[in-house]
């Protein structure tokens, strides 16, 4: 019984000193960690993480007509590589193209009637006039000589009174038309008067400015494109009405030769934006890909997310400051396109 008693205290001895030796170890170690340096952060905390969206340079811009009417051709789709100027779509415009016409039509006859009096009177109606003149006084002179020849047969009572009075009326008609064929000789043979020709000019000039004006009309009826992209998007189609209001866009357009992406940078965060500052953009359809690119412009006022993650936990309240990088040339992406950006922070 004692040799067993001696035994246990023997290996009691031993598990206290072995403990022992345990605890000392387990402190060395401790107090040689809390003498190494704090291992470096990892690399990820030198970005500012934030969630964008892409969109061509220079922003979307949306293409409609400037008048009421019905589309008759929509000429180019999307992913159609446009230039600045050329035709999108044309409205139905018979009746604007008929407006033309019929001012082109007016302009000439104001030209007609403006020429006509540059020119003066025919030679031709100078001698009709000159005619009928001399015709009306013969038959004036006629006319006399009979009045006289029946005031001489009244003396001896060989006519009425009534008689005399006949001639007399005849002769007085010869010589009315005698004067009005003399003033219409002399206005044919004078020169056309200053008033009249200058508003025979500015009847012309009315009708050259309806031209103009029917023609702006017209071009009002083809839609063209304002700047050199892309279609991104094509809202109406042959057959569907349009407003000049522009409330019913035609078609969207975008210069995707170089891609911008709008970023909402949380306000914490501000302090550690700078122009130039690098960064890359990833989307989850591209797994891993990095398109890189720098921040090319800062907003001046904080305001709501532009951009939303659709996760349970985001928080909705967070003011943001909406900042625009740009990519590097040559990197594709969809425009519209939401992605998670990354903007390196100065160290």
């Amino acid at each position: 019984m004692k040799k067993t008693t001696w035994w246990i205290a023997a290996v009691a001895a031993v598990g206290a000193l072995a403990a022992l030796g345990l605890t000392a170890s387990a402190a060395k170690k401790t107090a040689a960690a809390a003498a190494r340096p704090a291992a470096a952060p990892d690399r990820a905390s030198a970005w500012i993480a934030a969630a964008g969206r892409v969109e061509p340079a220079g922003e979307e811009v949306k293409a409609g007509a400037e008048i009421d009417g019905k589309l008759a051709r929509v000429l180019v789709g999307e992913g159609d590589n446009v230039r600045r100027g050329q035709v999108l779509a044309i409205l139905e415009n018979a009746d604007y193209a008929a407006r033309v016409e019929l001012a082109r039509a007016q302009l000439a006859d104001r030209q007609a009637e403006l020429e006509k009096l540059r020119n003066g009177a025919r030679e031709e109606d100078k001698l009709e006039a000159a005619a009928l003149l001399r015709e009306a006084e013969a038959q004036a002179s006629t006319a006399r000589a009979e009045r006289d020849r029946r005031l001489t047969l009244r003396e001896r009572g060989a006519v009425s009174k009534s008689e005399c009075d006949l001639a007399a009326r005849d002769y007085e008609t010869a010589l009315a038309r005698v004067e009005a064929l003399r003033q219409r000789l002399a206005v044919v043979r004078q020169q056309t008067r200053y008033e009249d020709l200058k508003r025979a000019e500015a009847a012309v000039a009315q009708a050259r400015a309806s031209i103009l004006e029917s023609e702006a009309m017209l071009a009002k009826t083809v839609v063209r494109s304002p700047l050199d992209g892309r279609v991104l998007r094509r809202y109406r189609k042959a057959g569907e009405s349009v407003s000049g209001n522009g409330d019913t866009p035609i078609v969207s357009l975008g210069d995707v030769s170089r891609l911008h992406v709008r970023v909402d940078v949380d306000e914490n965060d501000v302090a550690k934006l700078y122009a130039g500052q690098p960064a890359w953009v990833r989307a989850d359809a591209y797994g891993e890909r990095k398109f890189t690119g720098h921040v090319l412009r800062i907003g001046q006022a904080l305001g709501r997310k532009n951009v939303r993650t659709e996760e349970p936990t985001e928080r909705v309240d967070t003011k943001i400051l909406e900042t625009l990088v740009e990519l590097d040339a040559g990197q594709s992406l969809p425009v519209g396109l939401r992605v998670d950006a990354y903007l390196e922070v100065k160290r």
